[in-house]
Order: structure tokens, then sequence, then C-alpha cells
């Protein structure tokens, strides 16, 4: 059955430009749609969940999803949205990330579920035994100099230079239209605000070659309230692939969404019902404090990206940085969400034997740190129970063991609830 996909991405406010006939196609009938990846990376980032949110919603609406991998197109570089010439990637490069692309795309869509199954395709199995002449025969002939000259890809980089190659980006995207609606049926394609010149070269495309009818749509660009690039931090680009941005990491980074920014993502990035986001909404403006909204999204997308035993993982790990946590929960972090909780804490190396002979908490301190200034001021913090060791209070008589070592390598010490310092054995 299917429902109103058009409308459901309104009041999210997720279309920016929508070409006429495209609301009446998809009321009509079951239409397949596309959306592109180019494997730029071994691995999709936040701003890549966009689009397979589009997808994900064009599926439940009761149509048919096909994601393509730019295997072909990912040789040449899209100009769209960039000031300068990319880097090409070598061959074993870009298979790779076609591989760790196509896996992590498989995990959001259905692609067992009857007639609107999900479909993964990669333009190089059709591009690979097009030559040059078959190319510009076939594709090139249709589409002037003039038309895609106009396209704003292009025209913003005339001036600073744009090779024939990243030129020519619009035209094998186009044919990759092309081969889907003669192959799929495929009707639709979608992208970012900054693809509508590259999508509707392929409309006219299959207008000019097939007398056929397409259409198009896209979804605006994400940007921060303050101006900045969505999809990054300090640290760089938020990446799907826990082993590049750990589930720590990724769930942090929807937490600490400003309330501006978080009422776009909850409904760009969530599946949660109209109704329901205007009940978080309405609870979290009455007690901005407590990031209800924040919460709700890093929630879902951390858990339909990395699962949810990754997500209690997080919550735990998040818990220890604000104080609320126990030497249990401290011990289940994996190294990589230590260090990241931890991180810009001050460090210091102690050699493991002190750890089997038994470390003095004073000489932790002070005698072979620089935690504290000294061992008279280490000794009036123990005296005064403000020293614990991995979340449990110590006093001057404790001795650190290989027992209280996390990850058989670190032990956290706090002096207070704000001050934390951290001890590695090597």
């Amino acid at each position: 059955m299917l429902t109103d996909f058009i409308k459901e991405l309104q009041w999210r406010g997720m279309i920016q430009d929508i070409m006429p006939g495209t609301e009446e196609q998809l009321a009509k009938e079951m239409t397949t749609g596309y959306c592109g990846f180019d494997p730029t990376s071994d691995s999709l980032h936040v701003g890549n969940l966009l689009p397979i949110m589009l997808l994900k919603h064009l599926q439940m609406a009761g149509h048919r999803p096909i994601a393509l991998i730019g295997g072909a197109t990912g040789m040449v570089g899209d100009p769209s949205g960039k000031s300068a010439e990319r880097n090409l990637l070598d061959e074993d490069t870009l298979n790779k990330n076609i591989e760790e692309v196509g896996a992590q795309l498989r995990q959001f869509l259905d692609f067992e579920n009857g007639q609107n199954a999900a479909i993964l395709v990669n333009n190089y199995d059709w591009m690979k035994n097009m030559s040059f002449l078959d190319f510009i025969r076939e594709v090139g002939k249709h589409i002037t100099v003039n038309y895609m000259m106009a396209k704003d890809s292009v025209k913003k980089r005339i001036e600073t230079g744009i090779s024939f190659t990243e030129f020519s980006y619009q035209l094998l995207q186009g044919n990759d239209f092309v081969h889907l609606y003669n192959t799929y049926n495929c009707r639709l394609q979608f992208g970012g605000s900054d693809q509508w010149g590259n999508i509707t070269t392929g409309t006219e495309l299959i207008r000019r070659k097939t007398s056929g009818e397409a259409f198009a749509f896209t979804c605006p660009l994400l940007t921060k309230a303050d101006g900045g690039k969505f999809g990054k931090t300090e640290s760089g680009t938020v990446w799907l692939d826990p082993e590049k941005t750990s589930p720590y990491a990724f769930y942090q980074f929807w937490l600490n969404a400003t309330d501006e920014d978080a009422k776009k993502l909850i409904r760009f990035y969530t599946l949660i019902s109209k109704e329901e986001v205007e009940r978080i909404e309405k609870e979290h403006f009455e007690a901005p404090h407590l990031r209800i909204l924040q919460k709700a999204i890093a929630d879902e997308v951390t858990t339909r990206v990395h699962g949810e035993e990754a997500l209690k993982a997080a919550i735990t790990a998040s818990n220890i940085l604000f104080g609320k946590s126990t030497a249990d929960d401290l011990r289940s972090l994996s190294e990589k969400d230590f260090l990241a909780v931890f991180d810009g804490v001050p460090q210091a190396t102690v050699s493991k034997n002190d750890f089997v002979e038994g470390l003095s908490i004073v000489e932790a301190l002070a005698g072979k740190t620089n935690f504290l200034s000294s061992n008279g001021e280490a000794k009036r913090e123990l005296k005064a129970n403000a020293i614990a060791v991995n979340k449990e209070k110590v006093n001057e008589e404790f001795k650190l063991s290989v027992n209280d070592l996390i990850n058989d390598k670190y032990v956290l010490i706090g002096k207070g609830k704000k001050n934390n310092y951290i001890l590695i054995a090597e």
C-alpha cells in the first residue's frame, strides 16, 4: 500500500526542489527511485546518512529504492560543491571502498521485501565495456555544451579551472539514470541540493534518448546553526564505521547538537512520527538542560547505525564522563571508548613493574608523576577523602596493583569531582 512519501518529507523539511509531476507519479504507482554514493572513502559518513534516510522513507512509503555505488563515477570525481579538482583514487583503493560502502548500505534497507525490495548496483558494471567513442556517440551527442555550462556545479568552477574529466561528470551521472530507467523502469532520482544540475541532466537525457519521462527532487544541504559544516567535529569527519568513529564518539556527536540544530536533526535523521517529534520538543523546551531532544536523536541514530549493545555502551561511557558511574562501568569500557571518554585528560606513563610490586598512591600522584605538586599535597588530598582510583575512594595506605589496570594498561585517578588523571602502565 502506497503512503504519501512527499507529504512525509515536507513536514520533515526534507524537500528543497522538486520537478513538476513528481508527486503525481508517486501517487499513481509503485515507483522506483535511486540515489548515488561515490566510494571516495572506505566508509560512509553522517552526511551520507541523509540520502540513505530518503531511500528508507521511499521504501517505507511502498516504493522501490535503488542504492547506486559509483564505481565508475568514483574514478572521475563529482565537481558539485567542490572548489578544487579531486584527487583520483587507484583501482585497489576504489575496489576496497566499493566493498565496504556496499556492506554499510545493506544494513539500512530491506533487500528481501518482495516487489519493493531494495536493489544495490554499481555503475562500473555497465560503464566498464563502454568505449570513449561509444560514450560520446550514445550520450554526448544528446546534450549541448551550452546546457552543461549553465549548471551551477560547472559555473562555479570555470574561473578557477575545471578539467574535462570533472566537466563530463554530469553526463556520466545522467547516463546512469538512463541505464536504470531502461533496466528497472527507474523514474526518480534524488540527492542533496548541490546535485540538482546532475540529476536534471539525467531527466533530460531520458527525454531526448527515449522520449520517456523521469522525475527529480533534492533535499536541503545541512549546515550547523553556527554556519559550520555538518558532520565535522574538531577531530574530523563523523564516520559510520565504528573503527573510524567509535560508537561513543558517534553518540556524543548527536548529544552535543545545539537546540537549534536538533530541531532539524530529529526530522532528517530519525523515523520518529510528527506527533512524537512535537511531544519530544515540547518536553525538551520545558527543561532544556535535560537535553531530551538530543538524547532522542542520539538513541535512535546510534541504534540504527551500530546496534543496541553499542548504544548501551555509549550511554555507559557518557555517564562516566559526567560522573554518574561505578568502577564496574569503567571496567566495561573498551580501550577505544576509554580513551575517547578521557580524551585530553592529563596522562603519565609508569613502568608496569611498579604495579607488580605495588605502587604507592602518593607516588602515583606526585612522586612518579606531576599530577599533584608534592607528596605533601597528595597526603592532604588523601586525608580529605578527595582521591579515587577507578571511581573508588582510597586512603594514604593504598597501593596500586595489576588488578587495578583497566584493559591491562590504564588507571583512572580522580581528585574531587572534576579533576582526572590517567596512569599508563608500559
